[in-house]
């Protein structure tokens, strides 16, 4: 089980390591629901044409003329400028495009470009690269505006690029063409805010690191020079209000059927709406954004945390380590939750999964290890042990010490008298079903007092008290099992006895002492029982009953150990043994 997290972490981290569409979905969708949210700057409007308007301005397309009136009319309203996410690549059947131009000079005017694939590239943003002209995204070309606008305009592209389950997140500030760099609109329209001409771009070894339009604060960007969007809540307007004093406006159509809506995290958006959450997501200062080392501390956080989950499982309780699993687990969210709260988006979503199957596999291998020790305990002990012991034993093994371990216990033989001659008398099915009674009634004894039998052996039987479970007042347990053996082997006899079979007797040996108990025998066969000088002690005392004249003989040590007298007798000889052991008995 040790070796087994050498081949889970390889698989785990597979995913993270390829980016699989899994576990980039899972990030991204983790990033949505824990990025901060933040307030609108205050600078912008968008300016929504709705079916509403189109009715009133007698459909689509509005004459050039008419946008003309309406910039003129956003101007007097006391807009800062003007940005147009439309194109016009084609001149007005209106003849309206002077009129529309001759406003547009007037303002901060920008134009969209739409990507179209043609291979056709606009003109290039003024750049200064620090470092090498690494990192950046290449259009595939635009649908150009007509010369009369574009002269009086800025252009930016309206690019909003989707990730892998095409929603959009993450705009590029430029995009690169064969001559240069070109500006997304929104980064255009900062920069004509701003005055500039410029843009700085600052590069690393993997890429783009940060963007900056001159008298504007630097912004990071990832190394294809992609920010993060902020999904700020906009105010937004319509040609009946125009409240726009003091901002710059975003214009676009919300009509059905004229412009496409894109799928973002906080649902399906007009291209200005996204062109102005890019220009509002530039101007926040902690807004959110992918570091370059992120897949060195996602790593990282992997590596230590889902380790951590299986060792956590493996070496303590169950129970301890469920909760310490679900500890760990809190520990890796709220670090997730932290660090991008503060801006930095670093994954911990697939660290979680991770942690949670390992812990899993980990929880049901050693819950099957528990419930396989669990059975051979109650295999090895159902048969010689009170139930109640067994469920003691089963819900708590640490009570067994397998191995071996040094006790003081108390150990009790019994042994049929004249079992051979009456083997001899009897046929063996009767033989079998006189044992059979005689050490039952034993077996219930010994449990019912809480001890428990180690074996039999023929027609003998050893039990111990105080193994392998602790058990108060030991001694005086085995004493009562020995009376409790011999009234209930009297009531057997009588039962005997009417079915026309002789009695039997039986002998019973007690003794105390310290012992090896464990598992003992080979490596692929082995019995839980008892070795030591203490236990051959009690099987001499059992063998020594008979020429003692009694049913029942008790060693010294456990005498020492009783609150009441016992019966002493004259010392017997046992094997074994130089001096005579003193021995009592029960009446």
């Amino acid at each position: 089980m040790k070796k087994l997290i050498f081949i889970i972490l390889p698989i785990l981290v597979a995913p993270l390591l390829l980016q699989t569409t899994f576990t980039e979905i899972l990030k991204l969708r983790t990033f949505d629901a824990l990025v901060k949210k933040y307030d609108e700057s205050g600078y912008f409007t968008i300016l929504n044409i709705t079916e509403d308007d189109l009715a009133s301005e007698g459909g689509y397309p509005l004459p050039r003329a008419r946008l003309a009136e309406i910039q003129m009319e956003l101007l007097q309203k006391g807009a800062l400028g003007v940005g147009w996410v439309l194109s016009f690549p084609q001149a007005d059947r209106f003849g309206g495009d002077e009129a529309f131009a001759k406003t547009l000079c007037m303002s901060d005017a920008v134009l969209a470009m739409f990507e179209d694939g043609s291979g056709n590239f606009p003109k290039t943003s003024g750049t200064v690269i620090v470092g090498n002209n690494t990192g950046g995204i290449k259009t595939s070309g635009v649908l150009p505006n007509i010369q009369i606008l574009s002269k009086c305009a800025d252009e930016g592209i309206a690019v909003a690029p989707t990730e892998v389950d095409n929603l959009v997140r993450r705009i590029p500030l430029l995009l690169q063409t064969p001559d240069g760099y070109v500006s997304a609109f929104g980064t255009e329209v900062l920069k004509v805010l701003a005055g500039s001409k410029t843009y700085i771009i600052k590069t690393n070894d993997i890429g783009i690191e940060e963007i900056t339009v001159q008298g504007l604060p630097p912004v990071t960007t990832d190394q294809y020079g992609r920010k993060w969007i902020s999904w700020v809540q906009t105010k937004e307007t319509d040609l009946q209000e125009m409240d726009v004093e003091g901002r710059y406006v975003f214009i676009g159509f919300t009509a059905a059927g004229i412009m496409p809506q894109i799928a973002t995290p906080v649902g399906l958006l007009e291209p200005h709406k996204i062109q102005a959450a890019l220009s509002e997501s530039i101007l926040i200062q902690d807004s959110p954004t992918v570091p370059d080392w992120h897949l060195a501390a996602e790593l990282a956080f992997f590596t230590f945390f889902v380790s951590l989950s299986w060792l956590v499982l493996h070496y303590f309780g169950i129970t301890l380590s469920l909760g310490m699993g679900v500890i760990s687990m809190a520990c890796v969210a709220l670090g997730g939750y932290t660090f991008i709260q503060k801006g930095l988006l670093i994954d911990v979503s697939w660290t979680l999964v991770s942690q949670f199957i390992t812990s899993s596999i980990a929880f049901y291998l050693r819950f099957r290890e528990q419930y396989k020790l669990r059975q051979q305990i109650k295999k090895q002990f159902e048969h010689y042990l009170d139930p109640r012991q067994v469920q003691r034993l089963q819900k708590n093994p640490s009570l067994l010490k397998l191995g071996g371990e040094k006790k003081y216990c108390t150990f009790l033989f019994t042994d049929v008298r004249g079992f051979t001659s009456l083997s001899e008398k009897l046929e063996p099915e009767q033989v079998t079903y006189i044992m059979n009674k005689a050490l039952t009634v034993q077996q219930q004894s010994v449990q019912s007092n809480g001890g428990m039998v180690d074996k039999y052996i023929g027609d003998a039987m050893m039990a111990i008290f105080n193994a392998p479970i602790d058990l108060e007042h030991h001694e005086t347990k085995a004493l009562n099992c020995a009376v409790e053996i011999q009234e209930k082997m009297k009531i057997l006899n009588d039962e005997l006895q009417a079915e026309g079979i002789l009695p039997i007797q039986i002998g019973i040996g007690i003794n105390s002492g310290y012992a090896t108990i464990g598992n003992m025998g080979s490596q692929n066969r082995f019995d839980y029982t008892a070795i030591g000088d203490a236990v051959n002690v009690a099987a001499r005392l059992e063998s020594g009953t008979k020429d003692a004249g009694v049913d029942l003989l008790i060693g010294q040590t456990t005498e020492n150990a009783l609150e009441f007298d016992l019966v002493p007798l004259k010392p017997i000889k046992a094997k074994g043994k130089k001096e005579k052991l003193q021995v009592y008995t029960w009446e």
